[in-house]
């Protein structure tokens, strides 16, 4: 099989990325915009794997799109390439309508046109809105995007429906709560807490810090994506949740308990815009359907995931200062965008 995955160089694509080449012998071509977010330093140990190609590219560029698919044969595409951050949408939306619906229809329509075996969108479980009470989402549950970025994946979350419906093509998505592991961009909320604490910089949070988020770790949602992707039904949802709710501020806390930091690095800011109160993901339909379990619990991966980012403080300083960009220019410098190295 021979996968291409969008946004390979992000947090949860460069998981993918390596843990499909330690379970499978597939091949995998990697289609990345390196914007803020995607950093090729998140591959550099697999790098030089000759299953492994990187093309820089934005797949809302046409013609980039349909020239990789002229030249290679892709079995599967897995589409991770977003914009995925909340508060950056808030401030500006529009580089979230282009990629995150854009691009996606320029993806499909090269899927289409090149008649791929199969297509699995990658989603959240934003898309569902927020949870006022004790309930959870299900895979029925209406779409009620509260932020442009989660309006955003709804409204590419529908385009896969009505490729589908209309042209009767392998589509497959998946919603998944909020992840967590290597790699993560120090921005979002887990990493920001650990690389600020190891600084003893103030931890910012939003209000009172109650809104709820159910949290999995990134290698389990890696597993269940593999598990959609060989045994998903196509034109189906499935929800892939780690079952792990908590409070923003018991997280916060729980993380800086681990750390053996003082709470007193807390800091509670505004609230932001349209906040969603709570997230829950039911992910019985994964489960029964397809045998998908969860391998990790949340104490222990958060365990490991402070562990990783106090050892790997040299990552995450270059990705805060941006010296991580330099990394691109080192070892692909001279290519043009749409151009890859087949290692």
């Amino acid at each position: 099989m021979h996968l291409l995955v969008t946004g390979g160089a992000g947090f949860i694509g460069s998981n993918f990325i390596r843990y499909i080449l330690a379970e499978t012998d597939w091949k995998i071509t990697s289609l990345d915009k390196l914007t803020y977010a995607g950093n090729l330093e998140n591959l550099v140990d697999i790098k030089d794997d000759p299953r492994y190609a990187f093309v820089h590219g934005d797949i809302a560029d046409y013609n980039i799109v349909n020239n990789l698919f002229s030249d290679k044969n892709f079995s599967a595409i897995i589409n991770f390439a977003a914009e995925s951050h909340v508060d950056r949408s808030i401030q500006d939306s529009s580089p979230f309508i282009k990629t995150n619906i854009a691009g996606t229809q320029v993806l499909l329509d090269a899927a289409r046109k090149f008649e791929v075996e199969r297509f699995l969108q990658v989603s959240t479980d934003e898309v569902y809105g927020s949870l006022e009470n004790d309930g959870f989402f299900t895979e029925d549950t209406p779409l009620a995007p509260n932020s442009p970025y989660s309006a955003s994946k709804a409204s590419a979350d529908l385009l896969c429906r009505a490729y589908s419906k209309t042209h009767g093509m392998p589509i497959l998505i998946t919603r998944c709560s909020n992840n967590f592991g290597p790699y993560q961009f120090p921005e979002k909320l887990i990493p920001l807490v650990i690389t600020n604490a190891m600084e003893d910089k103030p931890i910012p949070v939003y209000g009172s810090g109650m809104n709820v988020r159910d949290w999995i770790y990134v290698l389990d949602h890696c597993s269940g994506i593999k598990t959609v992707l060989e045994k998903g039904v196509p034109g189906e949802v499935y929800n892939i949740g780690g079952g792990a709710q908590i409070s923003n501020i018991t997280l916060v806390k729980m993380i800086l308990s681990i750390m053996g930091k003082p709470e007193s690095l807390i800091t509670y800011v505004k609230d932001r815009p349209g906040h969603d109160h709570r997230y829950a993901i039911d992910p019985k339909k994964i489960k029964a359907r397809l045998g998908w379990e969860l391998e990790y619990s949340f104490e222990d991966a958060l365990v490991k995931t402070v562990k990783w980012f106090v050892n790997n403080e040299d990552w995450w300083k270059r990705v805060k200062s941006g010296e991580y960009m330099k990394y691109y220019e080192k070892w692909y410098g001279s290519l043009n965008s749409g151009q890859g190295s087949q290692n």
